[in-house]
């Protein structure tokens, strides 16, 4: 009987497939996406600028949407700008600070910092000022005391007024926020 000397055994890759690079990290599963037609891409940029004051993307730019997790966002290229939750419309952090808001901005004391760019809740008595307009259910931006950047985007679960001079109770839902799964994809992109 002849014996064959077994050395280590070598496994075989497949083959690779070259695919269209976009990076997404782990926590980011996004699928489906679609090309938007021009009316409501045209519609949704409208609202964006109309309730945040921001300047949008040209309309001729064509538009994505892609679902990733309860958000569908909006994209321009492979860079999200935008987000759609429930029916109301935000821009990401990165757009922010590319693009600033001039509406629905509230501002935050230094000692919230911290906790809302972990991605808690903002709490009233952590508010310093909120825009006027504000009304419950609104998305809004905050933004840091002292330099003014974007720290996180939520949904109001009160009044602006009323969350300026509340001293309890929790005043906005943060939806996204500086580090999370959408600020990371951003991060991939070019950014804004």
């Amino acid at each position: 009987m002849v014996s064959i000397a077994s050395g280590p055994r070598v496994r075989r890759r497949p083959s690779i497939i070259p695919l269209p690079l976009i990076l997404v990290p782990v926590g980011l599963k996004v699928r489906r996406r679609k090309r938007l037609r021009r009316k409501e891409a045209v519609s949704l940029l409208a609202r964006l600028s109309r309730d945040f004051g921001i300047e949008v993307p040209d309309a001729d730019v064509p538009i994505d949407e892609a679902e990733a997790g309860v958000l569908r966002l909006l994209l321009s290229g492979d860079t999200p700008f935008a987000f759609v939750v429930g029916d109301a419309v935000g821009p990401t952090l990165r757009t922010l600070l590319a693009r600033p808001a001039h509406r629905r901005a509230v501002t935050v004391d230094m000692g919230a910092v911290p906790y809302i760019r972990n991605g808690a809740d903002v709490m009233a008595p952590g508010i310093v000022d909120a825009d006027p307009t504000i009304r419950a259910g609104d998305l809004v931006w905050i933004q840091d005391e002292r330099n003014h950047r974007p720290l996180a985007v939520g949904r109001a679960l009160m009044d602006g007024p009323t969350m300026a001079r509340e001293e309890r109770g929790k005043a906005i839902e943060t939806v996204h926020h500086v580090g999370d799964d959408l600020w990371a994809f951003g991060e991939e992109g070019t950014g804004g």
